[in-house]
């Protein structure tokens, strides 16, 4: 608990277990009131180590539904425990457990109800190993969105997040992709919704086991990126109206 306010791990897991235990064993148990694991029908036994660990809420899905399908699960999962505060860990390693504190800090102390880690503040991404074409097209995307979205984010696409129960359960995600675009489409709703995000700083380590999309599933990603941040454009400003914008 923070501040009386109950404090939800949700880790999305494909492939992990290799690195589960490494990311697990760095949450701070003594903040944190729940751990929720869904694994996204992995062919590895990611499962079998969650349960080793004693990770209280492990679900398996059976067939692979995707980074976004399986996020939607996690939160579910999360509004269902009555959390006031979830924080989205990626079991492979990339991001480090160890900020989980100032990010609950931030969000249980009402300075902002939603929280990203960002590799871009600071030097922290290309010294982790982030390839330069991933670093160049973060920061092109990153720039042509706060332009688009009226914002000033560092960066769009970390996977490292912390959202208030609040903004949660104000969100209607279930109707968003299933697959990498669901973190902007998020975004999106956040901004609609008129909520504020923070960022801290966070360091980066890119290795072997960590999870990573190819160039051409990049190229894709980036693409979607530019179409969500236009219809947000073109919503906002009564052109047209995206469905998932309530």
């Amino acid at each position: 608990m923070f501040n009386n306010k109950k404090v939800v791990v949700v880790m999305p897991a494909y492939r992990a277990a290799l690195t589960l235990e490494r990311t697990y064993r760095e949450i701070p148990l003594d903040l944190v009131d729940d751990v929720i694991l869904v694994d996204d029908a992995s062919p590895d036994n990611t499962v079998e180590v969650a349960r080793s660990l004693g990770i209280r809420h492990v679900i398996r899905h059976d067939k692979n539904k995707g980074y976004g399908g399986n996020q939607k699960t996690c939160y579910a999962k999360a509004i269902e425990l009555g959390a006031d505060i979830v924080i989205m860990v990626h079991p492979d390693y990339q991001y480090t457990p160890l900020l989980i504190p100032a990010m609950t800090s931030i969000i249980g102390n009402d300075l902002y109800p939603v929280v990203f880690a960002s590799r871009i503040l600071g030097k922290g991404a290309l010294k982790g190993g982030m390839p330069m074409y991933k670093y160049i097209a973060n920061r092109f995307l990153t720039f042509t969105q706060n332009l688009l979205m009226n914002q000033k984010l560092s960066e769009y696409h970390t996977g490292y997040r912390a959202f208030s129960g609040e903004v949660l359960r104000s969100l209607d995600f279930t109707h968003n992709s299933d697959d990498f675009i669901f973190d902007n489409e998020m975004i999106a709703q956040i901004f609609y919704k008129g909520y504020e995000i923070g960022e801290v700083t966070c360091p980066t380590k890119y290795f072997d086991e960590a999870s990573s999309i190819n160039f051409k599933r990049s190229s894709i990603y980036g693409l979607g990126v530019l179409r969500t941040s236009l219809l947000y454009c073109f919503t906002k400003l009564g052109i047209t109206h995206w469905k998932i914008l309530k």
